[in-house]
Parts: C-alpha cells; structure tokens; sequence
C-alpha cells in the first residue's frame, strides 16, 4: 500500500492536472462558440448559392461546364483537415485512419499521380511520414480560416483541373452536425455533378430566372464563386469540429480527474485513520507495560 506521503502527492498531481483541463476545456467552449456561429451563419449562404444553380438548372439551363468534365482519374488530389494541436480526442487520428484507408483505395497509383494538399500540420506529418510531399504548407489555415486563403486554393484546384493536371479532386473532413456530434465526410469536389442538380426537384416550386446577359455567362460565373465557397465552409466545418471534440474531450479528462481524486482522498482517509489507530494501540500497549 503506497504511504500518505505518495497518496497525498497524487492527490495534488491530480487537482493540478483537473485545473489545466478545466481551463482548457473552458477556452475550447469558448472558440466552439465563436465557430459555430461563423459556420452556422455561413453554411446556409453556400447551401442557398448552390440552390440557385440548381433551381436554375432545373428550369432549363443547359447543365455544360468545364469544371464538370468527366474524365479517366489519371492523377487524383486530396485536400484532407486536421487540427495543428493535439488534445482533442480521436479527431486526428480519424483523419489519419481515414487517409490511410485514401491511400490503400488508390494503391495501384503511382505516387507522383497523388496530390496530397494537407491542411493542418498533424495530418502534414503523416503525410510525410507515408512518402509524400504535401503540395503546399497550409498549416496556418487550420488555426485561422479566412475566405481570402481558401479563395487562393481553391483557384489553383480548379486552374489544376481545368489544364488537365489533376483529373479528379476529393475532400476529407469532418463535418460539424453538433457540439456532441461530428461526422468524418470524403467527397468529391471536382469534377462537379451537374446532372445532380438537373433531377426533378421534391417539391413543385420552380423559380423562374430572367437571365442575363445569358445562361452560359452566368454559369461562367456562379459556378467558380459554388467552388470557392465550398473550400471555406468545409474549412469552418473542420474548425468547429475541432473545438468541439477537445472540449468533449477535455470535459471527459476532467470529469475523470475528480473521479481520481475522489478516490485517492478515500484511500488518503483510510490510510491516515489507519495510522491513527496504529498510534492509539501503541500508545494503549506502552501504558500496560
């Protein structure tokens, strides 16, 4: 049995350990917060974005655009998130496992067909760690999204795509659905689906678009503004992901440091009532004798 000195040191390990994870867990709330109101107000701009074109689609535009070109996936690039901490439960190591799982799916490719763009500096290590060299330092966009950097790497997958040196563009991410929920999401970014967004809409409202100067020049311009969008709100997504599992998982470390230190405080009082008594018997054995 370890000695009240031992125990007692625990014990204070333990208060200073629930102090840091309380205080981080308070901090994590506070940029879950701040988070989801960013993706919360954004994501039904992206969704009403991507409606227009769909409703207009659907009313008789011609679904034709370069950036829906369907061709064979000779060299593919992934644009997967992570966090640049660590401390915030499985959210890494899914993102690991899942490009992990990417690179197995593709395993007959040659590496140089594979165009890794990691955001996030733990999903950039392991990336370098499986053979790769990342296809731009993008750790900072992890930490602080900003439309502008997004903007710029969007432009560049879809220049990519459009001359032919990637042929196909893919997302992983987790997406935010609640502080307790988050799920890992892999989709495809380009080629778009155009004829998608062609299929019968569920309900029989159809918008009626006067269009000008024509229908050519304003998928020329809505669909690259979709596509940008599309790289900003996956990045919110991400981000809010992130700081809800560390807060999850900084409440669950607290939660289990007062478990710990209610349990050692019992074994504390029932090793110094113990002592006690040892004392007491003595003291009763040395007054007989």
């Amino acid at each position: 049995m370890a000695s009240l000195k031992e125990v007692k040191g625990r014990i204070l390990s333990a208060n200073n350990t629930l102090k840091i994870t309380s205080a981080m867990k308070m901090v994590a709330s506070a940029k879950l917060h701040k988070a989801q109101e960013v993706i919360e107000g954004m994501l039904p701009y992206e969704r009403q974005m991507s409606a227009i074109m769909t409703h207009f689609l659907q009313t008789g535009g011609k679904a034709e655009s370069p950036f829906a070109t369907q061709r064979e996936a000779k060299r593919i690039a992934l644009v997967i998130f992570s966090s640049n901490s660590s401390l915030c439960g499985g959210f890494n190591s899914n993102v690991i496992r899942a490009y992990h799982q990417w690179l197995d799916g593709h395993a007959q490719m040659a590496k140089e067909n594979l165009v890794i763009y990691p955001i996030g500096r733990k999903i950039a290590d392991a990336v370098k760690k499986s053979g790769f060299t990342p296809a731009g330092d993008y750790t900072h966009m992890a930490d602080k999204p900003n439309y502008t950097e997004c903007e710029k790497l969007a432009a560049e997958l879809c220049e990519r795509f459009l001359s032919g040196d990637i042929d196909r563009v893919e997302l992983i991410y987790h997406h935010f659905k609640s502080a307790g929920s988050q799920e890992l999401v892999n989709t495809v970014y380009l080629p778009i689906d155009l004829s998608a967004m062609t299929e019968a809409p569920d309900d029989n409202h159809q918008p009626d678009y006067l269009i000008e100067p024509s229908e050519e020049v304003l998928l020329a311009k809505l669909i690259p503004e979709v596509l940008k969008l599309k790289v900003y709100t996956t990045l919110l997504d991400s981000n809010a992901s992130e700081h809800a599992t560390r807060s999850m998982a900084m409440q669950i470390a607290t939660d289990n440091a007062n478990n710990l230190i209610q349990d050692l405080t019992v074994v504390y009082n029932k090793g110094r009532q113990q002592a006690i008594t040892n004392e007491l018997l003595d003291i009763m054995g040395g007054t007989m004798a």
